[in-house]
């Protein structure tokens, strides 16, 4: 791990302000993604400035009726709310599937959102990756490409993002709310958050330089029947092959959003309009531009199978 300073920030602007004026500069909170990546050099922080005594650690209801999740709240205390339980359960079924207790203990909204790829080309840096280095090439293209996207990816980068959290957040249209260097705010659609890779992949969110997120809001419950699903390798402590995100209401109709599929959380409108028809119509506006790979191509019949499973269990 390279050598690095410190500073306990000590309010939202003055935490956006100091990471702009300090090349190299890091937020961290949980740092169960960041600790990780610095301990093999793939992240290397010229200066971290600790968030965790910003206050931004509580979930309240919004004069829309919705929930404002504060960035430090932890993944165990979101999926516990009972709020979170009762009015947007799969995202508390998406937390629950994601990592392990001990991780979610530590884990904050944020962090979740903005934790990096597992792409194996990523963490050995022995091997060529446009997202950790730019311009170095993407060995996945050529090489073992089972875990890797299928949709959404380019001749750059077909690394896939790891959240559980953000594909539930996707389906739900969550905003984001951040705070940027010279204290203005903003509130971001999290449709906008995370970046295709196209020709720059280790651009991978639409953050400007210091921006901090500060809150998460979700919007007025819209009922149906919530259900999240991971197909992964083994039954806990992996990431998904495919996971499917879905609202089902009882006419049929409904929204989906997909993970393990794409370098973002995959959600296509298109197939939200196709829903009531079944699972085939549904995927076949999500793989529209599907570029898999051999090795894994099967991940779009794994999804429609999946999708089909999750309506299943709708109806019943």
């Amino acid at each position: 791990m390279k050598a690095f300073t410190y500073e306990r920030a000590q309010d939202p602007a003055a935490a956006a302000a100091a990471a702009q004026r300090t090349p190299g500069a890091r937020f961290i909170a949980g740092g169960t993604n960041l600790l990780d990546l610095m301990k093999l050099e793939i992240e290397q922080p010229t200066h971290l400035i600790d968030v965790n005594g910003l206050g931004l650690d509580k979930i309240e209801p919004t004069p829309q009726g919705g929930l404002r999740i504060g960035a430090l709240v932890r993944n165990t205390d979101l999926a516990a709310d009972t709020r979170v339980r009762s009015d947007y359960g799969v995202l508390s079924r998406a937390l629950l599937a994601g990592a392990s207790g001990q991780l979610r203990n530590r884990a904050t909204t944020a962090g979740n959102l903005l934790q990096r790829t597992r792409c194996p080309y990523f963490y050995d840096t022995n091997q060529p990756c446009n997202k950790r280095q730019p311009g170095s090439g993407c060995g996945a293209l050529g090489g073992v490409s089972r875990q890797l996207a299928v949709v959404g990816g380019s001749r750059s980068c077909i690394a896939t993002h790891p959240s559980d959290m953000a594909v539930a957040m996707r389906v739900l249209d969550a905003s984001v709310e951040t705070v940027r260097p010279d204290g203005t705010r903003r509130v971001i659609p999290i449709v906008d958050l995370h970046k295709l890779p196209g020709d720059t992949p280790h651009v991978e969110t639409s953050l400007l330089p210091g921006e901090l997120i500060t809150a998460v809001t979700l919007p007025a419950p819209i009922g149906g029947t919530h259900i999240y699903r991971k197909v992964r390798d083994r039954a806990s402590y992996a990431f998904a092959l495919v996971s499917v995100a879905a609202i089902v209401q009882r006419d049929g109709t409904g929204r989906v959003a997909l993970g393990g599929v794409a370098p973002k959380p995959w959600r296509v409108e298109a197939a939200d309009a196709e829903l009531s028809r079944g699972a085939k119509a549904a995927s076949d506006k999500l793989f529209a531009d599907a570029m898999p790979t051999e090795e894994n191509r099967f991940k779009i019949v794994l999804a429609q199978r999946t999708l089909g499973a999750v309506l299943t269990q709708a109806r019943t």
